[in-house]
């Protein structure tokens, strides 16, 4: 007789786990509903994977509308893993959702967004883990810019990003390849508006006349080549918040402009929160980097298909995926597995 043999797993079975489930997205759990697919099986199959960051750009280049006047958005998150002891990749570090630094692992990422129709796309992505590749977080973006330039040849015509990553490197290199940026500062970031008749001061105590709340002014950040100026814009955000954008696009003179196009980051927001909520991402519990790395690259996947499908049918990444609990209702109320007997 011949022996029996289990289905064989594949990375589409994973990702089809992630998407469908609510709850869990343990490998003991997938495997307590999956029928043929043991714990040693997903196991084996996301320990000898190995899903690389190109993975999702192939799935989602189709779907990404490429116009001249895009902008790509840099951020980082922190997959929060402040009670994990021995999961590989864990370190510490600041994370903004816990306004604080938390034991996790931090996941840099690159969005595409569309100003005219106010759609973006995950087009990359990056694992910090300067132990094993001697990164830093900055070294990551300017890794997926060169990429994003030569490899993926995208049209865009700025980069977005917060004050971490608002360093002179990376904002000198975006310059080089002809491309503005528009990053919000620190508040004791030293600037001159003088013209070097003063020294550099806090540029949270500048002095702004009415026009130059309006159109911004000319500065220079200390530590910037000589003759280096950028325009700086005051945003009074609330009665608790103003920000100091900097930007190399000399020609803009308008604070709401600046302030509009400044948005546009919170759209690398909204992909970290739908990806920690409907995904699975802060899910996985296993120890091992590569499983880690995989399962990462998965629950990304799946967010690029929840995408997709919200597009084509006008509903939110959250409706197609509460969707699934409606039709299970729906189905139980019809044909239900307990019945109530009681009232």
């Amino acid at each position: 007789m011949t022996p029996r043999t289990s289905p064989q797993i594949s990375r589409l079975d994973y990702c089809q786990y992630l998407l469908s489930s609510q709850i869990n997205y343990t490998l003991t759990y997938f495997a307590d509903h999956s029928p043929g697919f043991s714990h040693d099986a997903v196991n084996r199959l996301l320990s000898k994977d190995r899903m690389t960051p190109h993975l999702i750009w192939e799935n989602v280049k189709g779907d990404v509308k490429q116009v001249t006047g895009g902008y790509l958005v840099f951020d980082d998150t922190v997959i929060d893993k402040r009670y994990a002891q021995q999961i590989e990749l864990v370190r510490r570090q600041y994370s903004g959702n816990a306004h604080g630094v938390i034991r996790g692992i931090g996941v840099v990422t690159c969005v595409y967004v569309n100003p005219a129709t106010d759609a973006f796309w995950i087009i990359d992505y990056r694992i910090y883990d300067p132990d094993g590749d001697g990164k830093s977080k900055l070294d990551h973006v300017h890794d997926m810019l060169t990429t994003a330039v030569y490899q993926k040849c995208l049209l865009f015509r700025g980069v977005l990003m917060d004050t971490w990553y608002a360093a002179r490197p990376l904002m000198l290199y975006i310059e080089q390849l002809q491309k503005v940026y528009y990053c919000p500062l620190k508040d004791n970031r030293h600037v001159d508006d003088s013209d070097g008749v003063q020294s550099y001061q806090r540029v949270d105590t500048l002095t702004w006349s009415e026009a130059e709340q309006t159109h911004g002014k000319l500065v220079k950040i200390k530590d910037f080549p000589k003759g280096h100026r950028v325009k700086l814009f005051r945003l009074v955000l609330s009665t608790q918040r103003t920000d100091f954008v900097a930007t190399n696009d000399l020609t803009q003179n308008d604070t709401q402009a600046t302030h509009l196009i400044g948005g546009l980051r919170w759209k690398i927001e909204q992909f970290h929160r739908e990806t920690k909520q409907l995904t699975g991402l802060e899910g996985c519990q296993c120890r091992l980097a590569r499983i880690v790395r995989n399962h990462i690259a998965c629950a990304i996947l799946v967010w690029v298909r929840l995408k997709h499908l919200a597009a084509l049918s006008t509903q939110t990444v959250y409706q197609l995926k509460q969707g699934l609990l409606s039709d299970y209702l729906r189905h139980q109320l019809k044909n239900p597995s307990i019945h109530m007997t009681l009232a």
